[in-house]
């Protein structure tokens, strides 16, 4: 009697034991799918890939599965940099019309004894060595070029090869209520605004809104009243008035 009371109590502790282990015993770990994870943080469900195997084995099969792309993934958009539009060249001068004043750099290549710089005169015309006077006024720098060649190979050079070049425009007249009223050299690109200032600026009692412009071309002469950002061109005379007040 007394060696199984002391079993029996070892027996007892040993039931309880495995009775509070099954009630206390932790919860298993909660599992999520692949599927609820993508659909809690990009609102899709997760596709797996599916590997067939082709018989290249696990390397290529993993490859196959990279290459192909999903069916829900956005289109790759790829972006190309526009096409740099090409410069147009400028040609300078090639509408300009020659006059008195204009100094002219005529090249005749290899002609060093022709090649030279030659002013327009009063009469119009340049005088060059063997062929004399040739008229300018009123053509462009490559009418005059071909002037220029046909008188040459007429007797004195087989095939001549001429340019014409702009050295110095002739000058512009600016008079009236100015500082420094007179003739100036004319720069490309200039205004009245411009012209003003070459000439000291207005006076005290200049008319400082407009000014009246006097352009002469083949046309004839032109008189206009002009605001001060308007262009002007060589030769012509700028007339700056007297204000009422």
């Amino acid at each position: 009697m007394r060696v199984a009371r002391a079993f029996r109590l070892p027996v007892i502790v040993a039931m309880a034991a495995l009775a509070l282990s099954g009630c206390m015993r932790p919860s298993g770990p909660v599992v999520q799918s692949q599927a609820d994870l993508d659909s809690i943080a990009y609102g899709q469900p997760y596709r797996p890939a599916v590997v067939a195997d082709s018989g290249g084995g696990a390397i290529a099969a993993l490859r196959s599965s990279f290459a192909a792309p999903r069916a829900d993934a956005p289109p790759a958009v790829v972006y190309a940099a526009a096409p740099m539009p090409m410069p147009i060249p400028v040609a300078h001068d090639t509408a300009y019309h020659l006059d008195a004043g204009d100094r002219l750099r005529v090249v005749v290549y290899g002609q060093e004894g022709l090649t030279n710089t030659y002013a327009i005169d009063a009469g119009g015309s340049i005088t060059m060595p063997l062929i004399g006077a040739v008229p300018a006024r009123g053509k462009t720098p490559a009418r005059l070029a071909a002037d220029i060649t046909a008188k040459l190979r007429n007797g004195f050079i087989r095939e001549p090869s001429v340019a014409v070049e702009i050295e110095a425009y002739r000058p512009f007249f600016i008079l009236g209520e100015v500082a420094a009223p007179g003739q100036y050299p004319y720069v490309p690109n200039m205004s009245v605004e411009s012209a003003v200032a070459i000439a000291g600026g207005f006076s005290p009692r200049a008319r400082r809104d407009r000014v009246t412009l006097t352009h002469t071309d083949a046309a004839g002469s032109m008189r206009t009243v002009v605001p001060l950002g308007t262009a002007i061109s060589p030769g012509d005379t700028v007339v700056v008035g007297e204000r009422w007040f």
